[in-house]
């Protein structure tokens, strides 16, 4: 169990820094997905499955959908000009 959470924990931290390094706002926002995927295995380890379920419907599901649907209304709204 002590090697599982060290290597969820090391796949935190991996997504977290993939996603500040990202230079490309879709990158950032799929990199955000994996982010709440892997933090939601993390939780469901730590035995925390309420956590893990809201996790993965705000953290992975929702946030990158509404951020998808703002990127491409902006990029729609750069079109228009």
């Amino acid at each position: 169990m002590r090697v599982l959470l060290v290597a969820l924990l090391l796949m935190v931290a991996m997504a977290g820094t993939l996603v500040v390094l990202s230079r490309s706002p879709r990158r950032q926002i799929f990199a955000l997905a994996a982010y709440g995927v892997v933090l939601a295995c993390l939780f469901e380890a730590l035995q925390a499955p309420d956590v893990a379920l809201s996790e993965i419907v705000v953290g992975a599901a929702i946030t990158p959908a509404l951020l998808l649907v703002t990127l491409a209304a902006l990029g729609m709204d750069r079109r228009r000009r």
